[in-house]
């Protein structure tokens, strides 16, 4: 039991460095790619899910073009997306409740539900029209060397400028309520106070569940929905384990001027950037989309919803398994979202207007090895260039609005 402990201590005693979490998921990104093929990505899932609930309601979705294109299948648990979503949210829980932050809490306000949910909704249409969210068309996505990603960070960035300038409004901010233990500190002694291995004893059969579900998909035949079930409980670890949020990211650099999360992201990228590359020169062929007028208004939409919902869709899935009930409203609005964007793809002629005029454009065929690298990491470099322009002018204007002190003293 002692040597449990300790590592429960070790491991899950408190939040991982933003840097460490994200660079380790780049490199995990760039394994499961690899391995799979396919990337670490979770709304064209989401996407199916909401096919799979229309057919429960028997419509039939099968025929309509983006269903065709993204191959809905019976169930989540016939695609590997689907366990890849499953470990994710898995591996969340097992994370919050080893750490002890697990914690069933309800919004202060009712207004968060609907704040959830239509925030949901703009990220979910956004991230389909741009054919990826925070993970397929950003983290996950620009490593893949696909023009139509950068276009979808910019969308973003200047989405989620917009939303925070939505968001701090006081019809959207509401008022404050304290709430007493509910993270980091206090969460752990209330856990203490409850039963001092409730939560470790509940993690480890969360942990066991993980593993023996993936077991039983490679036991069946099916190694590749095991290893996306493992690959998922893994980032679902990292992502809870460092509090990755890129909502969190873009909105401190915005409102606080604190790039961490967001530098942390960036190196993450580059770090996957090489591994993918290597890949991709050892054969395994790239995934790239449009490079179109709608992956930045889909950028554009996703920033403001994510901002609007308090967390993207990393940031409240692990929420969600950390026992935050209001993001059950964004998950809510990010499958109709998405699915709303499937049926108006052809049936209100959103890709022949906002997708098809444009190319695919992959790098690496259109610039060369050479070109293609130099061009990604040139992109990185000037996106970290303005995380640090934004956090050095941030400094310069709190330091301006600080107040002098033969003022203070003389007003003494």
């Amino acid at each position: 039991m002692a040597w449990l402990e300790s590592i429960q201590r070790r491991f899950f005693g408190g939040f991982w460095n933003p840097y460490a979490s994200l660079v380790a998921a780049g490199v995990g990104a760039a394994l499961y790619f690899g391995f799979t093929g396919t990337l670490w990505a979770v709304t064209g899932e989401f996407t199916r899910w909401g096919g799979n609930l229309l057919q429960l309601f028997g419509v039939d979705p099968t025929g309509w073009a983006y269903f065709k294109a993204i191959k809905l299948t019976s169930s989540p648990l016939t695609r590997s997306d689907g366990w890849l979503v499953i470990g994710m949210l898995l591996g969340s829980l097992v994370s919050a409740l080893m750490s002890g932050h697990f914690k069933i809490r309800w919004p202060a306000h009712a207004r968060r539900w609907v704040q959830g949910l239509v925030g949901g909704l703009l990220a979910g249409f956004g991230t389909r029209l741009a054919m990826g969210c925070n993970l397929a068309a950003f983290f996950t996505g620009l490593p893949q060397f696909s023009l139509h990603t950068w276009l979808f960070i910019l969308g973003t960035g200047l989405g989620s400028y917009l939303g925070v300038k939505v968001a701090v409004r006081p019809f959207m901010a509401g008022q404050p309520r304290l709430e007493h233990g509910v993270r980091t500190v206090a969460l752990a002694e209330a856990s203490a106070k409850a039963g001092p291995h409730r939560h470790l004893w509940a993690g480890l059969v969360a942990g066991g569940a993980t593993l023996t579900l993936t077991a039983a998909a490679i036991a069946a035949g099916h190694p590749i929905w095991g290893l996306a079930g493992l690959f998922g409980a893994a980032f679902g670890i990292l992502i809870q384990r460092g509090q990755v949020c890129f909502t969190a990211g873009l909105r401190n650099l915005w409102l606080f001027g604190d790039g961490t999360l967001a530098k942390a992201i960036l190196l993450g990228m580059a770090v996957q950037s090489i591994g993918t590359a290597i890949f991709i020169y050892k054969g395994v062929p790239p995934i790239i989309h449009w490079a179109s007028l709608g992956a930045l208004l889909g950028g554009v939409m996703f920033g403001v919803g994510i901002v609007v919902a308090g967390g993207c869709e990393t940031g409240w899935m692990y929420r969600l398994m950390e026992g935050q009930m209001q993001f059950l409203s964004v998950a809510v609005g990010n499958v109709v979202g998405a699915t709303v964007l499937a049926y108006g793809w052809d049936h209100w002629g959103i890709y022949q207007a906002l997708v098809a005029p444009w190319p695919e454009v992959n790098l690496i065929h259109t610039w060369g090895w050479l070109g293609g690298l130099v061009a990604t990491f040139a992109f990185l470099a000037a996106l970290w260039a303005v995380v640090a322009w934004r956090e050095r002018t941030f400094r310069i204007q709190r330091q301006a609005r600080a107040p002098i002190p033969w003022r203070q003293s003389a007003a003494r």
